[in-house]
């Protein structure tokens, strides 16, 4: 399987794959804008018409109507008319931050656990594999790859821990592997690694990917997934205390309802009694 190139496609073409169970528009919104808070899809690009979305996700023309509707409600998308129109990506750097805001809200730490945990199965697996299977092209790569990783910030720090993550899937030769490893970037990415809007989650982000890629050198396979999964435990951890985080504030400035009291006459006695 090749390493270096074809990524952008194989990204593209999990974003547009047919949808599992029923295809509701919300699960049509919802791939469409993974991938765009994600940077699968980019700022001023081009979607498929309605047809072709409803063919590609298996779903009504209706449904992929609905969906584009929605988004557009959301500034997310933008229509425009005309020989040259269509449906385009607006990406809107407040408007996905509030979108991930609202899905760190919507969420329970039961579900964050869950998620985190499908995430480390997929990338510890990957890892595990990789370093069975790395040449010393592989790992030379790897060193690269981090090396001209852009940790000042925050997005710099997510695009490289989403290509090293995917680069180490393509590494173990699964393409199953790869295609869930680029799923997860586009649901569970742009929540989990929230973490790296700190530098010093970053600096921890560039520390594990050291340990990762020495593991994956001496084929350690066992020390390649638990250097994996750590990563992704400390991101985990934080979005749970960032969680706590915004509840406290939003209970300590939401105001309380007033106590409804019974009126007192001058002796004391309740009105009306």
């Amino acid at each position: 399987m090749p390493h270096a190139t074809g990524r952008v496609d194989a990204a593209r073409a999990v974003v547009f794959a047919p949808l599992d169970g029923s295809g509701r528009a919300e699960l049509v919104e919802q791939r469409l804008t993974d991938a765009i808070v994600s940077g699968v899809l980019h700022d001023g690009e081009k979607l498929p018409t309605e047809s072709d979305l409803s063919r590609s996700f298996g779903v009504a023309l209706v449904t992929a109507r609905e969906a584009l509707e929605s988004m557009r409600d959301k500034g997310l998308v933008e229509t425009r008319r005309g020989r040259v129109g269509g449906s385009f990506v607006t990406f809107d750097r407040d408007a996905a931050s509030r979108l991930i805001d609202r899905r760190l809200g919507d969420l329970s730490r039961i579900e964050l656990r869950d998620l985190a945990l499908h995430v480390e199965a997929i990338a510890g697996m990957a890892a595990e594999v990789a370093a069975e299977r790395a040449s010393a092209d592989d790992v030379e790569n790897l060193v690269r790859l981090a090396a001209a990783s852009d940790l000042s910030t925050g997005g710099g720090a997510r695009r490289a821990v989403s290509r090293f993550q995917l680069e180490v899937a393509a590494i173990s030769q699964s393409p199953r592997l790869v295609r869930e490893e680029i799923r997860l970037q586009s649901e569970a990415g742009p929540l989990l690694w929230m973490c790296l809007a700190d530098q010093e989650y970053r600096d921890r982000s560039a520390v594990a990917r050291t340990r990762v890629i020495d593991a994956i050198g001496r084929a350690d396979a066992q020390a390649a997934r638990a250097a994996t999964t750590a990563h992704i435990d400390g991101a985990f951890a934080w979005l749970v205390d960032e969680r706590a985080r915004r509840d406290a504030t939003r209970r300590r400035f939401t105001p309380r309802p007033r106590s409804r009291r019974p009126a007192h006459d001058d002796d004391g006695d309740e009105i009306g009694r």
